[in-house]
This record gives structure tokens, sequence and C-alpha cells, in this order.
């Protein structure tokens, strides 16, 4: 007789679990400054990466290249892939594509209006690595990949300017340049429909993402406060969730399948692994430190041993923070060392943008408060008062976050 009364109160006790777990995913945005790191990292990277391939743009992507327009044509054709230069094998839409790449990738890097410049900066990515898929390696991988995940977050939170005119104008759609902006969008998507661009698939994406964020701009601007807005916010914090959910099990995903596939080769086997790529002229930058480090057999059998023990390990750590923690800035060291001593900076930022996803927000709201303290140390406002003696660290962390980012980020602009 006792257990029915038992059994009720586990049932009601699991209601009230599952009823708290469902309002904090589609309550808030959970993540805020680490979706904003991931896209600060992605962003600059591939700024970073167009702006040195600049003066060799026609040859990786364009009409200068090995890879032909009507090659790139016959395998889009058979894989349907997406990429706007298949629109037209002309110079000047070429150009065109590339410069708008560029400034995608800086606007959306800066946060403003986020919405739009995310969804052009995916198509500047997609669009791209398409045209030419055999110029790209892993680091171009993680970066198309990321492209897409970025337009279901809530990014722009904190550490942006839609955040800054959310904060300011009680709205990231405030003024003029949200309409037009997406109007631009809209008459490019439907020359693109029109001329039979896009597929099916992407035909429909792209509908549906010109509608929603039209249909957000209208309840923002004119029902900020109603119900639909609150709907909306709901709908967007559960697709911000789901997405960054993806983000960290790619990242598991990534070091998992290449922790296991090392495992299996025999120089991985013997802690020979890392003397091979150290010989290479094409991965020595600094021949003469790539040269001290291969000629240590212990520092080489160390580092094999160590990325594999690490690699594995990440994905069964990530529910332990102190360990994970460590394993995290391991990673991290070792993708600064894969920039320096193999010469692939590119795709070490953009592995290290990737694992800022399990950044602690202690430690990013420490970074961003020192970050923001040098800036108005370098730029000081002409109206602010005397600086008060220093307290300890932490206290000025939290005082300075608290000055630039408010605790609750809404109105969110993303």
């Amino acid at each position: 007789m006792r257990r029915a009364p038992e059994a009720a109160r586990a049932v009601a006790r699991a209601r009230a679990a599952a009823g708290r777990a469902v309002a904090r995913v589609s309550g808030r945005a959970l993540g805020p400054y680490q979706s904003a790191v991931v896209r600060i990292g992605f962003s600059a990277t591939w700024l970073f990466f167009l702006l040195r391939e600049f003066p060799h743009r026609g040859e990786l992507y364009g009409p200068d290249g090995p890879w032909s327009f009507g090659l790139a044509e016959r395998l889009i054709a058979s894989n349907h892939a997406f990429s706007v230069l298949m629109w037209s094998d002309s110079g000047v839409w070429f150009q065109t594509v590339y410069a708008v790449s560029v400034l995608s990738s800086l606007l959306l890097m800066l946060g403003w209006r986020t919405r739009a410049t995310s969804v052009v900066f995916m198509v500047g990515v997609l669009s791209l690595q398409n045209r030419s898929v055999f110029m790209g390696d892993g680091g171009d991988n993680v970066i198309h990949l990321m492209a897409i995940y970025l337009v279901l977050t809530r990014c722009a939170q904190v550490w942006s300017l839609d955040a800054r005119r959310a904060r300011l104008r009680g709205s990231a759609s405030a003024g003029a340049a949200g309409p037009v902006l997406w109007g631009v969008l809209g008459a490019v998507f439907a020359y693109g429909a029109v001329t039979d661009g896009f597929g099916l698939g992407w035909l429909a994406a792209f509908a549906a993402l010109w509608v929603v964020c039209a249909l957000w701009w209208m309840v923002d601007r004119y029902e900020p406060e109603g119900e639909g807005r609150a709907v909306l916010d709901v709908l967007a914090n559960l697709v911000h969730n789901a997405g960054l959910l993806v983000i960290m099990a790619e990242v598991c995903l990534i070091y998992a399948t290449a922790g296991w596939y090392k495992i299996q080769g025999s120089r991985w086997q013997d802690g020979t692994a890392l003397y091979y790529p150290l010989g290479l002229d094409y991965f020595s930058p600094w021949p003469g430190l790539s040269g001290v480090l291969a000629g240590s057999g212990t520092m080489v059998m160390l580092l094999s041993y160590g990325t594999v023990a690490v690699q594995v390990a990440f994905p069964f750590t990530v529910f332990n923070r102190r360990i994970k923690n460590v394993l995290l800035a391991l990673m991290m060291l070792e993708h600064a060392g894969i920039a320096v001593l193999l010469g692939l900076p590119f795709f070490s930022l953009a592995m290290i943008a990737a694992d800022a996803v399990f950044l602690p927000t202690v430690f990013l709201l420490w970074l961003g408060a020192r970050a923001s303290g040098g800036v108005r140390r370098v730029l000081p406002s002409p109206d602010a008062a005397p600086e008060a003696p220093e307290a300890p660290e932490a206290a000025a962390a939290v005082a300075a976050v608290a000055a630039v980012a408010p605790a609750d980020p809404s109105p969110s602009p993303r």
C-alpha cells in the first residue's frame, strides 16, 4: 500500500524536473558567451584566410585556377552542392562574391545585423569552398560546417554591435539598415530562384530563412511585448540551444574519430608519427625549431602519445568540468603548436574556435573584462571619472563585465 504514494511522488518529481528542463531550454538561449566566441573565432579565421589569399584568389577559387568552371559545374551537378559562383563564369561576378565574403566575415565578427550577415557568411563559405573542393584541408571542413550551424544560433547576444544597439535603442532591429539589407537579399534570392540557381532543398531553406527573419522584424517592430514575440523567442531559443548542442557534438565527433583513427596507425602506436612531418619542407616553416624537436626521441614520443590520449579522452570528460578544462587547455596548446611547427595557422585557428564552445563562462567573463579594460586604457572616454585603486582581480573582472554586458542579455539581438 505504501508503494503507491511513493510511486506518485517519484512521478511528480520526474514531471517537475522535466518541466524545469523544458523551461530552461525554451526560456533562454544558453551559452551566450560561448556562442559569441565561436562566432568571432570562425568569422575572424575565414576573414584572415581570405585576406591572406587575396593576391591568389583567382587561382584558388576563380577562373584562373586549374579546377575550371566546367569541371566544377560537372561535380556540383553530381553532388548537388551549393555555390553562387556557378551562376556565372564572369570574372566580375567572382570578384563581387569574394568581396562580399570578406565584408560579411568582418560584419559577422563585429556582430552587425547578425541575422543577415550570418546567412551571407554561410553563402560565401559554401560558394568558395564548393567551387574548388580540392583546395581545402581539415580546417576548411570545420569552417564549412560551423558556417551552417552559426545561422541557427543567437550568437550576438553579447560582444556585438547588435547587443549594443539593443541596449541603447531597446531593439537590435532598430534602424533602417535591417529592412534595406533584407530587401537586397530578397532580390538576390528572387533572381537565383528565377534562374534556377538553387536546388529544391536550398530554395526551401533560403525561402524559410527570409520569411522567418522578415516576420521577426515585423513582430519586433510592431509588437515587441506581445504574444507573437514571446512565441518567436521560445522557438529561437530552442533552435539556438539545439544548434549549440550540435556544435558540441561535432567537436567531440572530430576528436573521437581523429583519435581512434590514429590508434590504428602503426606510427602512432610506436610513438614516431610526429617525427615524419617535421622532416618535410612543406610542414617546416621553422626548420631549425623542427630539427631540434625531431632530434629528441623522447619529446616526439611524448607528443605523439599525448595527442592520441587527449583526443580519445576528451569526449568522455565533457561532463567533468575540471578534467574537461585541463584537456581543453592541452588541446588548444596542441593546435597552437601545430600552427607554429607545421605552418597550419588557419587549421589551428578553426579548431581553437571550435574548442571555445566548451570554455567556462567564468573564464570568458574574465577575458571580456580584461579586453574591455584594455580598450578603455587605449581609448579613454573624455567624460570618464578618475580610476579607483585596483581591487582584487576577480572583483575587478566582475565590475568590468557588469559595465559592458548585462547579466540578462535581453532584449536578445540574435
